[in-house]
């Protein structure tokens, strides 16, 4: 297989366009963006190649993001260039673009300079070298690639649809469980035990000790549950209650102006709300604590603690997470409420507040803007319904939910892996219909050198 510099190939063209000027039109304007624009003139009317010739990240960092195709009539950018084919007999341009966007990193990348303001130069770009194959085995390969995409894109949906339905089905298993059709054979093995009507008594009692022994604050009286606001009906030996029946009273923590890194061993940290993920606690999502402030114990997270989100986007407010084991020195922030529950099992609190169920409950106790700011305040946290199994029956529930979940963790690490295989699969496909990798290489260390 000969190869060929670009110079040879193809017609090398600026854009004329500048893009902050660029009145919308009926034209298409290539950008260096991956959607096209629009402009009221055209510069080319031809098949091409449209590289940008400035970096994708700047200050001083190669990249480029995108290699373009473009057909007919169409503007182009000032700060790309079109490659046009010299030879339509010689040169499927179709072909070229899939060399160069397939393989930018190698061989165009590698090209760049400058400090500050890293760019592609035009002689740079028509000194590079590509193999050419016949004609005939140009068009193969372009037919080939667009029905490799095809089929990628065909599986794309499919392992895209796989992932919907584990998130149903994780979804499903939640609600089963907090309705107690996971503990159906459990109850009727286990018909003696004490009733959860009994055990929210035990759990009053123990608050008024509490609150008699000054450990937290008495609160005030919730009002009864109305039939309206129970979302369904409940196994024998189940109760509604509202959250606040079962929990001590709720902390929320503070916000002050942190270093943007986290923190570091012995030094104090505030947690981000993205700390609280569905279901699950990052700690290390925090910001370091300036040295000029000090730490604040009484609002630092302890282990057993449950944390949800109370400001945020809408699709962010009401997330929760049990903290199973808490670093030192950790502070919440503001905009995360944390409460501690009274002989509840943590996990099954968790396993509720993670269901769709719960975030239709608090749906009303919402304020703020419909989706880009949201909040919901302490006072009506304890307001909303929880239901309230029997303390065993709660842990038989968590128990048979941890197993099912990570059945859908196996099932959905199958899918990731799928995903990656197609991906490797389609570059694998492209790298062997263009060269053996041998000579990829080989190619693109040549690139690199040539008028360096």
């Amino acid at each position: 297989m000969e190869f060929v510099k670009l110079k040879e190939l193809c017609v090398f063209e600026k854009g004329s366009t500048g893009l902050a000027k660029a009145e919308p039109g009926d034209y298409p304007l290539v950008t260096t963006g991956a959607e096209r624009k629009s402009c009221t003139a055209y510069q080319f009317d031809a098949k091409a190649v449209c590289i940008p010739l400035v970096s994708s990240t700047g200050h001083g960092h190669a990249s480029l993001k995108n290699v373009h195709y473009q057909e007919g009539k169409f503007a182009l950018g000032s700060i790309l260039v079109a490659l046009t084919s010299k030879d339509d007999k010689r040169l499927n341009i179709q072909f070229l673009h899939l060399y160069l966007s397939q393989l930018k990193d190698q061989v165009l990348v590698p090209l760049m300079s400058g400090a500050a303001n890293v760019a592609l130069s035009v002689k740079k770009i028509q000194g590079i070298e590509i193999p050419l194959p016949t004609i005939e085995k140009q068009h193969e390969i372009v037919e080939r690639f667009k029905s490799i995409v095809i089929e990628e894109d065909e599986l794309k949906s499919e392992l895209t649809h796989q992932q919907a339905l584990l998130k149903t089905l994780r979804q499903q298993i939640l609600q089963e469980a907090i309705e107690g059709k996971l503990t159906v054979g459990w109850r009727e093995q286990n018909p003696d035990v004490e009733p959860a009507s009994e055990l929210l008594k035990r759990i009053s009692a123990e608050k008024t000790q509490l609150v008699n022994d000054k450990k937290i604050k008495a609160q005030k009286p919730l009002p009864p549950i109305t039939d309206e606001e129970k979302p369904f009906d409940l196994p024998q030996g189940w109760v509604w209650c509202r959250l606040g029946n079962i929990i001590t009273d709720t902390d929320s923590g503070w916000s002050p102006q942190c270093k943007n890194s986290p923190a570091s061993a012995g030094s104090w940290g505030v947690l981000k709300t993205t700390a609280v993920q569905y279901m699950n606690f990052l700690w290390e999502e925090n910001k370091e604590l300036p040295e000029s402030l000090e730490g604040r114990p009484k609002i630092a997270v302890e282990s057993g603690d449950i944390l949800i989100t109370r400001a945020g986007p809408a699709n962010r407010v009401g997330i929760c997470a049990l903290v199973r084991a808490a670093p030192p020195n950790l502070m919440l922030s503001d905009k995360i409420i944390r409460f501690h529950p009274i002989i509840v099992s943590g996990e099954f609190i968790e396993l509720f507040i993670g269901s769709d169920i719960f975030q239709e409950i608090i749906r009303l106790f919402k304020t703020g803007m419909a989706q880009s700011q949201v909040n919901i305040s302490q006072s009506n946290l304890k307001k909303a319904c929880i239901c309230l199994p029997p303390f065993y029956e709660q842990q038989a529930i968590v128990a048979q939910v941890k197993n099912l979940l990570t059945l859908c963790d196996l099932l959905e690490t199958q899918v990731t892996q799928n995903q990656s295989y197609a991906e490797q699969l389609m570059q694998a496909v492209l790298k062997e219909a263009f060269m053996h990798n041998s000579e990829a290489e080989k190619t693109a260390m040549k690139n690199a050198s040539v008028l360096a």
